[in-house]
This record gives C-alpha cells, sequence and structure tokens, in this order.
C-alpha cells in the first residue's frame, strides 16, 4: 500500500539515497555519471538538509520509495523522484496527486516542471497525468560542458469558469 506523508528530518539520508538512484536512471546519455554522481548526492542532500518541510514522502511497504517537493511553495514541483527499484507502483502518482492538491490549495490553478528534454519516462509519465509541453529551450551547462536541452510542461488543475451570464456562458 502506497502512503503518501511529509517528511521527517530522519529521512533526510534515505532520500538523498533515492534522489541520487533516480537522477542516475534519469540522466543516462545525458551527463559523465562517474563524474557528476557525487556532485548530485552532494546536491540532493544540501537541498534536503535545508527544505525537507517542503517534502512530501511516499512509502511502500512502511519504508520512503520516493519523493516530491515545491522548492519555492509556489505552483511548481521542483522535485519528484522515485526509487528505481520502486517504480510503476503507483507511488509517482500518488506523489503527483499530493503536490498537485498542496498547489491548489495554496491558490493556484495550474502546476509547472521542468525536467531534461531526454528523459523520455518522466515526460511520458507527465503527459499520462495530463500534463502538456508548455516550452522547450537548449542551454548550455557549464557544469556538463555541453548544451542540455530541457522541457517545461503545465497541467491547468482548476477548470476555467465560463465567461457571460447563466449556464454555459452566454
Amino acid at each position: 500500500m502506497v502512503m503518501v506523508r511529509n517528511a521527517r528530518e530522519g529521512d533526510v539520508a534515505a532520500l538523498v539515497e533515492i534522489g541520487t538512484r533516480a537522477w542516475e536512471q534519469a540522466v543516462v546519455g545525458v551527463a559523465d555519471l562517474q563524474v557528476r554522481r557525487d556532485h548530485a548526492r552532494n546536491a540532493f542532500e544540501q537541498f534536503l538538509s535545508g527544505h525537507w518541510l517542503h517534502v512530501s514522502v511516499a512509502e511502500a511497504d512502511g519504508a520512503p520509495a520516493g519523493w516530491a517537493a515545491r522548492e519555492a511553495l509556489d505552483d511548481e514541483i521542483s522535485d519528484l523522484w522515485i526509487d528505481p527499484l520502486q517504480q510503476k507502483r503507483g507511488l509517482g502518482t500518488a506523489l503527483l496527486a499530493a503536490m498537485e492538491a498542496e498547489i491548489v490549495a495554496a491558490g493556484f490553478e495550474a502546476s509547472r516542471l521542468q525536467t531534461h528534454a531526454r528523459n523520455i519516462a518522466a515526460v511520458a509519465f507527465f503527459q499520462k497525468h495530463g500534463y502538456s509541453v508548455n516550452w522547450l529551450s537548449v542551454d548550455y551547462s557549464p557544469r556538463l560542458d555541453r548544451n542540455v536541452e530541457s522541457i517545461g510542461l503545465r497541467r491547468q488543475l482548476v477548470a476555467d469558469l465560463p465567461i457571460g451570464y447563466g449556464p454555459g456562458g452566454f
């Protein structure tokens, strides 16, 4: 059974490992894993140590198996990471629903996120859940010493009200 809960400070080490393993899977063909692994792990540790209050955790069989965050507490889902060994079990769907509910509760009408364009599995996952491509860009990454294609996705969460009078508008 999947359960989504708020992160606790004691979860940080486990979430760093989950994030690192999921990141490794996501960047195959984009980054040199040997060179970037320590940097990614450090970035996860810094983020999670300072922002664990902004993180939701998905548990499978009573243990953390994925996490998601809204770093700026706005309409953007900044992170969604599922342990590769736990994928295809509904954890991502549960976390995405929790993030979207938080976004709506905070007064936003749409959700947005971004990933690298070659992360086909992530793009397909979000499109399956109603997200559409909002933008595509190519920027030089000094850390990777290459151009990286990013894709922005968006989903309307609150239906627009009809304009006009009476049922259905005019």
